[in-house]
């Protein structure tokens, strides 16, 4: 029972912080093991827990299971403990028990998670694979499981900023039976062999980049040549190739990359100047459509603006008071969305509390049982609210900037066109070398 209550509420707070794209493949039934990048604390295993409808044990480091409230939690959820030498060099002779009590775990025919750099960090790439989780796997072969590895790749547009994109793709399961060793002496060339297996299908599906400052071009770059082919941008496995092509021509050719990116770097800024995008300068503008827009606004604002602005008010305290705290902890970079989810778990719900007992003893207990029965569907209206007003703002100020002065929009385009033909042609060139585009 209560897995399934944390488990509801960890979801709900996930998408009201995020907003989820999820692509998922198929799910062995049986032992499971969940392996994943770790870029952002204890928000990734979160998002396994939430998304998953299996049962899953959790493997975290052995400090966040002595905090006051989060250790209770995670302890009554079954997580085990990982004794990292950072923490406490003297206890990391425990390991070896919380190794054996997950392979149980899959041999029982349950699920972990575990996420095999063995840290968080705010490293633009993935970092250096140990070899935990295929010592587990051997484990639980020895106790007669077939598990199956299930890569899962976390790609976050900004970890720490509200309503931002996450994209979480469920890979394809690895089957282990074919790696396990006949006997103990292939063990340890089966423990590089799985390793190097994860290590491989993670770096599949995840975002690698040398620098932070690659990405926005990485960005540009892919949403140009999706202008150019004429498909839809920020796809995230193109968005990977080129991450992957940025790499490789800064090795090989490294003048030509230089070029190409302060370009790129160039005209992201001039588009940045007026809040445009590629897809913007393609835009048509036509009297009949603009209409259309300006009335489903302007009915949704007169319809919605009341509930909206109750939510405001409501929820005004409890967001200020999460940003006051979050201000005031200073977390690393790679801990502030653990932080502020975290905080608002605690907040919201207390927040909410306060306000039905005030309306219970002003108005009897319907108003009470109202306003708490209300409140998530109020705060989910809240949030949509603003989205889309927010949306419609910026294509608002798209129109007026680049709808009204055609000789910018003219010259924006011709350059953004040049690029994407430049960029067209190195798609080709690298096509086959890199995931592909």
């Amino acid at each position: 029972m209560l897995y399934r209550i944390v488990r509801q509420l960890v979801a709900v707070a996930l998408r009201l912080f995020y907003r989820l794209k999820i692509r998922a493949g198929t799910v062995p039934d049986g032992p499971v093991m969940f392996v994943g990048n770790h870029p952002n604390a204890m928000i990734d295993p979160s998002l396994v827990f939430a998304l998953t409808e299996r049962r899953v044990t959790f493997l975290a480091k052995a400090p966040l299971l002595t905090m006051p409230v989060l250790g209770f939690v995670m302890r009554r959820l079954g997580a085990l403990p990982v004794y990292r030498r950072q923490d406490d060099p003297t206890r990391m002779g425990r390991n070896e028990g919380t190794l054996d009590a997950a392979a149980a775990a899959l041999a029982g025919g349950g699920a972990i998670t575990i996420f095999p750099e063995g840290r968080s960090h705010s490293e633009p790439g993935l970092g250096e694979i140990r070899t935990g989780a295929a010592r587990i796997v051997l484990k639980a072969a020895r106790l007669g499981a077939r598990v199956h590895i299930v890569p899962v790749a976390l790609t976050y547009e900004d970890k720490t900023l509200f309503r931002s994109e996450v994209l979480i793709q469920i890979d394809e399961a690895i089957d282990t039976a074919p790696l396990i060793p006949r006997d103990a002496s292939g063990e340890p060339e089966a423990v590089r062999s799985i390793t190097d297996r994860i290590e491989e299908r993670l770096r599949a599906v995840t975002l690698n980049l040398e620098q932070w400052e690659d990405l926005p071009i990485a960005q540009t770059a892919e949403a140009l040549f999706a202008l150019r082919v004429g498909e839809a941008p920020r796809d995230p496995e193109r968005l990977r190739a080129f991450a992957n092509g940025m790499s490789l021509l800064r090795t090989e050719q490294p003048e030509r990359f230089d070029a190409l990116r302060s370009r790129v770097a160039a005209f992201g800024r001039r588009l940045g100047l007026v809040r445009a995008t590629p897809r913007d300068l393609a835009l048509v503008y036509r009297a009949d459509q603009v209409a259309v827009f300006a009335a489903r606004n302007v009915a949704a604002l007169l319809l919605g603006f009341p509930l909206f602005a109750l939510g405001m008010a409501i929820f005004a305290v409890p967001y200020w008071v999460v940003r006051l705290i979050v201000h005031l902890a200073r977390p690393d970079p790679d801990m502030q969305a653990t932080v502020k989810v975290g905080v608002a778990l605690f907040v919201y719900p207390l927040w909410v509390i306060l306000i039905a007992a005030l309306v219970a003893r002003a108005g009897g207990w319907a108003g009470a049982a109202l306003i708490v029965v209300g409140a998530i569907p109020l705060a989910l209206f809240t949030r949509y609210f603003f989205e889309r007003r927010t949306e419609a703002l910026d294509d608002v100020r798209t129109f007026f900037v680049l709808g009204s002065r055609a000789s910018l929009k003219a010259r924006l385009l011709a350059e953004g066109e040049s690029l994407a033909r430049e960029i067209e042609l190195l798609v080709r060139e690298l096509r086959g070398r890199v995931a592909p585009a």
